[in-house]
């Protein structure tokens, strides 16, 4: 009957085009029929006809939404900034948590809680209230037994679990195991333990996992810190909860302090609408420094897919001071990396060689979605047939055509920063991955 009414109206519309508030009607109507995309064309109909009109804007930012064009929403949300319900607010937040806009969600849901104290969400406090934050608010913020269990471990990792990465671990040791193994003869040349290395590179290519083996080869506690752990929709707490999270690794030295996705946190400072962040910002950095506290024993590891989004105050000596380029895995290392993958699976004839040199640019991440797909397909063979079906040479090589690297995407932008913004020669071990000469 619905859509009965709404073909009516729609052919009202072809007579009366200029109708705004019939069109208005239509639109809702087939929000509420979940046909989102038809919804936006009579929205963006309306706004050709009246610049403005804050029910359109509002009903294209939530078609949108729907329809899980985020980006898109966000363009629509920021033009009605002065005349933005709450509702759409909450919408504008979740497009801005979807695109990885963690400070301005924040910044917006704190505006939302001022006017409405008791406003809950399920799904926005799941990525902006950390989960150890209490309601209340502006208690000073502590860990107590329970949160120090939840984010510390020990890993059993050895950099010898390492496939590859010779360079790494080198770079590694020299900055901050060999100072803990060898304090007399590194005091002597004024050289303390502790300090800072940023890892930068394409997604999944062992960034944690070189960080956990880092913490095993020196037997220390490891606090993985993402960006979840930190955010707190109170202004102020943010801050509070990075010095405790500082104070936690200084109590346990050695300790390695682990930063993943750190341009989320370290975003550049002029790059910053809102003052919330740029605060969380400085405090890190006071922290890195270690004015107030003692840092020595304390590895601070970073993990960045985006260097050139961190701010270049943290690669001031002292901080950040060693950046290295952590690049897919190498032909050895996918050799290492596909046999220790396909250990736990009924295998027949392989030849990891043949593989590892298909899979050029290929991430560890990549190679264990290939085996993935492999697999899957060896479950359907063996459930048609009755019986175990093994994996062989040809099935893998098989799921490498089905799956691309996913380091391409990466590399075609930093191929740009590398070529040019470069000047300090930051990427230069990008270009020579690329074998590229500048």
């Amino acid at each position: 009957m619905t859509n009965e009414i709404i073909k009516n109206l729609l052919e009202a519309l072809e007579v009366s085009p200029e109708n705004v508030p019939l069109r208005l009607q239509v639109a809702g109507m087939l929000m509420d029929e979940k046909k989102y995309e038809d919804a936006t064309v009579q929205y963006q109909d309306v706004l050709q006809r009246s610049y403005g009109n804050s029910r359109a804007q509002s009903g294209l930012a939530a078609g949108y939404y729907y329809q899980q064009k985020y980006s898109a929403a966000i363009v629509v949300y920021e033009q009605m900034q002065n005349n933005i319900t709450v509702a759409d607010q909450v919408l504008f937040i979740k497009c801005l948590i979807k695109e990885q806009s963690m400070e301005q969600a924040l910044s917006n849901y704190q505006q939302v809680l001022a006017l409405n104290p008791g406003f809950t969400d399920e799904e926005i406090d799941a990525h902006l209230r950390m989960p150890s934050a209490t309601d209340t608010a502006m208690d000073d913020f502590d860990f107590g037994d329970d949160d120090e269990a939840y984010l510390m471990e020990k890993p059993s990792l050895r950099f010898s679990d390492v496939g590859g990465m010779e360079k790494v671990k080198e770079e590694i040791s020299i900055k901050i195991i060999q100072p803990l193994k060898n304090p007399d003869l590194f005091k002597a040349f004024g050289k303390k333990s502790g300090g800072g290395i940023l890892l930068y590179g394409p997604p999944g290519c062992g960034k944690t996992f070189i960080a956990k083996a880092t913490a095993g080869e020196i037997d220390a506690k490891f606090i993985n810190i993402g960006l979840h752990d930190i955010l707190d929709m109170w202004i102020g707490n943010s801050e509070k909860n990075l010095h405790e999270i500082f104070e936690l690794a200084r109590r346990n030295k050695p300790c390695v302090l682990f930063f993943d996705e750190v341009d989320a946190m370290g975003a550049s400072r002029s790059d910053l609408k809102q003052s919330a962040m740029r605060h969380v910002i400085n405090q890190f950095l006071a922290e890195l420094d270690g004015v107030e506290s003692d840092n020595e024993g304390v590895l601070i590891l970073a993990a960045t897919n985006a260097p050139w989004s961190v701010d270049a105050a943290f690669r001031r000596p002292g901080r950040f001071d060693r950046i290295i380029f952590v690049a897919p895995p190498d032909e050895a290392a996918r050799v290492n990396m596909l046999q220790a993958l396909l250990q736990t699976k009924p295998v027949g004839e392989v030849d990891v060689k043949k593989i590892a040199a298909a899979t050029a640019d290929y991430s560890g991440a990549d190679l264990n979605a290939i085996i993935d797909i492999a697999v899957e397909e060896k479950l359907r063979e063996s459930m048609r047939k009755g019986s175990i079906q093994v994996l062989t040479t040809k099935d893998l090589l098989a799921a490498v055509k089905q799956h691309k690297p996913t380091t391409t995407e990466w590399f075609s932008s930093a191929r740009n920063y590398a070529l040019y913004s470069n000047e300090s020669g930051l990427y230069d071990d990008i270009l020579k991955y690329l074998k590229i000469k500048k």
